[in-house]
């Protein structure tokens, strides 16, 4: 691997400048230089144990920095994969910004020292936060570009968002475009294509560059895709504007780009580059390309780079000479080394800083902002109207709202409406949402949970509010990357300079006879785990008001978990508590005094728990409620509360007896409580299996009222 790179000119034909002045071509060889020899410093300081990992940009200079050339900063919004190092340089990003993500600095732009060198971020060039994650962003990139046309029919909905947190970083230009990029090995994620389908059936701004290096870290790429060409597989997408080039040749790439870029800001639709590019050094100092790399392949790599290609025309066309070309890298060499020795001296972050943007700064919804009084009105409703009733106000109040999941619209083909009543999704929590306000704000998607997210996610970092829905939550696992490695950490890995408030409504639960294993799943536990989201499941349609506008008025994601044996139930319905009710998240609510018992539960349990209490209440046996509401935040001075009063306490939950949300609930309770118990913290929860939720089985997997009055007489007898 080389450790220094030092132009020399080689003996190579010369293309031809098309069009390109003797300034723009300087331009382009001095990024092109300096990246390369940013690459080159990082690769010192490692091998110096004063950074911790670099991935470098080498042989894919020439396309990313032509591509600088077309795009607007602080105009178009970027979604950069870690090897477009000479694109960020063009577009503004400094040296020593660059520096200061290798060393973790405090003052790191990106991230605030949070995450790896060469994971752009800049909130100035709208350069949105990128993670780890290989083929996350393309998927965020379409929500980006669906953002575009949204604000271009709706300057309110501008406006709006600029009034919201961080609504300095929101802008809107009327012929910008997204531009995302990734290796060839990000195609052969599914991502990739689920966001292809959006991008050509909406016909969106969105520019893909697809930087094909021959190799996905050791895997080739006619291993990694079917015949070898990404290209020759998407020109089947209607509308996408497809070009392949040599992506080490600047005039070539300057052609394909050119158009490409004229393409999107046309509006004429999505557009996509495969540009064929070198890898000279292994993907990262952790790996050697020597070990699966022949001599041969690192040797006509060598003859390709854009690098020695570029001087040799400068030379040829006059340009520049040698002795230019030498003076103009000792000039460079010299701004890289002072900007690495501004960076290893700069301040690290706090151990401390770690806790901070986990959460938004400037809303907390847990506060007694949220608290307000019901002003209730209107014929009962239940929760499932409730959910439409409540997005309906909301919707009114904010027009950044977007709604869309699979199946949510009335009808996708508006003309069926004036024929049909309308579907509203398929617990018909969104019916009359489409016809009210339009197909542009609620509409249907493919199905897809990861592009459903991840739109949405690319939508909240532009200043939108979605609203979306995973029909099932079953069927939620597609998008889990999206959810934990993306939504939860947008406004933590970028240092506060991005945020992602998505609402995810789920319905949820079991209860529902024939469900099978697949419509009867819970699983809050597992999210309620994920720092940075907000977890709520509310059990009355009054909470499913007042926690529902906290969820859309909140400026964190949230997961909105609706218990769908819930929906419909005669017993929790609720009159309209107007549009101004809130419940703040981490309050618990006591459903019913007790002196005996004490029972923390809630969704599903919160009645069986009700009707458990009424049977025990008969043979003198006083029992307490907390429904907890919301899971993420809790309410734990609620729950040492009622345990102080009582001294006994059941935590019922659906979700499985071992690693589930209850177990952690009474482990704290062991944990800091134990005094005050005169009996063990019992659990009443779902069997330890999978959980097969047939008809017949029912009654014994999942937790009954019996169970509850069998628990409370066992711990009364202790």
């Amino acid at each position: 691997m080389a450790s220094q790179t030092r132009v020399k000119v080689e003996k190579l034909d010369a293309p031809k400048v098309h069009g390109l002045d003797h300034e723009t071509l300087i331009r382009l060889y001095r990024t092109m230089y300096l990246s390369r020899r940013l690459d080159d410093r990082e690769i010192q300081l490692k091998r110096q144990n004063k950074i911790y990992f670099q991935i470098s940009s080498a042989g894919h200079e020439a396309i990313t920095a032509v591509m600088g050339l077309f795009l607007r900063p602080g105009v178009d919004w970027f979604y950069p994969y870690y090897r477009d190092r000479a694109l960020c340089l063009m577009l503004g990003v400094t040296p020593l910004e660059n520096l200061l993500a290798a060393v973790g600095a405090k003052d790191d732009l990106s991230s605030g020292g949070r995450q790896m060198p060469s994971h752009w971020g800049h909130p100035k060039w709208n350069i949105v936060s990128k993670s780890s994650c290989t083929g996350t962003q393309f998927v965020q990139a379409v929500g980006a570009a669906e953002a575009t046309l949204y604000y271009d029919g709706r300057p309110k909905a501008l406006a709006q968002a600029k009034k919201a947190p961080l609504g300095e970083h929101v802008s809107h230009e009327p012929d910008e475009i997204v531009y995302v990029s990734g290796g060839d090995g990000s195609t052969s994620e599914g991502e990739f294509w689920e966001s292809l389908n959006v991008a050509c059936l909406k016909k969106l701004p969105l520019l893909y560059l697809i930087e094909d290096n021959g190799y996905a870290i050791s895997v080739p790429v006619e291993v990694q895709t079917a015949g070898g060409s990404i290209s020759k597989l998407v020109r089947g997408f209607p509308g996408l504007h497809v070009a392949e080039v040599d992506g080490t040749d600047p005039f070539e790439s300057y052609s394909a780009c050119k158009e490409a870029v004229e393409y999107c800001r046309e509006r004429r639709g999505p557009a996509l580059i495969h540009a064929h590019v070198t890898r000279p050094y292994s993907h990262s100092l952790s790996d050697d390309e020597k070990l699966y790399k022949s001599a041969d392949e690192r040797e006509e790599e060598a003859r390709r780079d854009p690098l020695s290609k570029l001087a040799l025309v400068l030379v040829r066309e006059g340009v520049l000479d040698q002795k230019q070309i030498e003076s103009l890298e000792a000039e460079i060499d010299n701004e890289v080394r002072e900007a690495a020795d501004q960076a290893l001296v700069a301040e690290e972050p706090s151990v401390d800083s770690i806790r901070t943007n986990v959460y938004s700064p400037d809303v907390d919804p847990s506060s007694a902002a949220f608290e307000a009084q019901p002003h209730l009105h209107g014929a009962p409703k239940t929760m499932v109207e409730m959910v439409a009733a409540t997005l309906s106000d909301e919707m009114a109040r904010d027009e950044r709202i977007t709604i869309f999941g699979e199946d949510v619209a009335d009808a996708s083909r508006e003309d069926n409406l004036k024929h049909v009543k309308g579907k509203g999704g398929v617990f018909k929590a969104t019916a009359g949402l489409q016809r009210k306000y339009g197909n542009d704000r609620v509409f249907n998607s493919p199905l897809a949970e990861a592009s459903i997210v991840g739109r949405a996610i690319g939508m909240a970092t532009r200043g939108l509010k979605p609203v979306a829905e995973i029909q099932f939550f079953d069927y939620i696992w597609p998008a889990m990357m999206q959810i934990r490695d993306e939504l939860c950490v947008m406004r933590w890995r970028s240092n506060g300079a991005f945020k992602a408030p998505v609402v995810l409504r789920v319905p949820v639960g079991g209860y529902l006879t024939g469900g099978g294993v697949y419509h009867s799943q819970s699983g809050e536990s597992i999210f309620a785990h994920c720092p940075g989201l907000r977890v709520v499941m509310p059990s009355t349609a009054l909470d499913v008001a007042g926690l529902l506008r906290t969820a859309i008025r909140c400026d964190d994601p949230v997961l909105f978990l609706e218990h769908k044996h819930l929906y419909r139930q005669p017993y929790n319905r609720s009159e309209n508590p107007g549009p101004d009710f809130t419940i703040p998240f981490g309050k618990a609510r006591t459903v019913k005094e007790g002196t005996d018992v004490s029972i923390i539960t809630y969704g599903a349990l919160v009645h069986r728990t009700e009707v458990a209490a009424a049977q025990l209440e008969r043979e003198g046996i006083s029992v307490e409620i907390v429904d907890l509401r919301s899971l993420s935040p809790y309410d734990w001075e609620a729950i040492a509360a009622t345990v102080r009063r009582t001294h006994r306490v059941i935590v019922a939950y659906e979700d499985m007896l071992s690693w589930g949300y209850g177990a952690e609930i009474a482990a704290r309770i062991a944990d800091e409580l134990f005094e005050e118990l005169d009996a063990p913290v019992k659990r009443v929860a779902a069997m330890d299996t999978f959980c097969a939720y047939q008809p017949k089985l029912e009654d014994v997997i999942l937790p009954q009222t019996s169970h509850i009055t069998v628990a409370v007489k066992q711990l009364l007898e202790y």
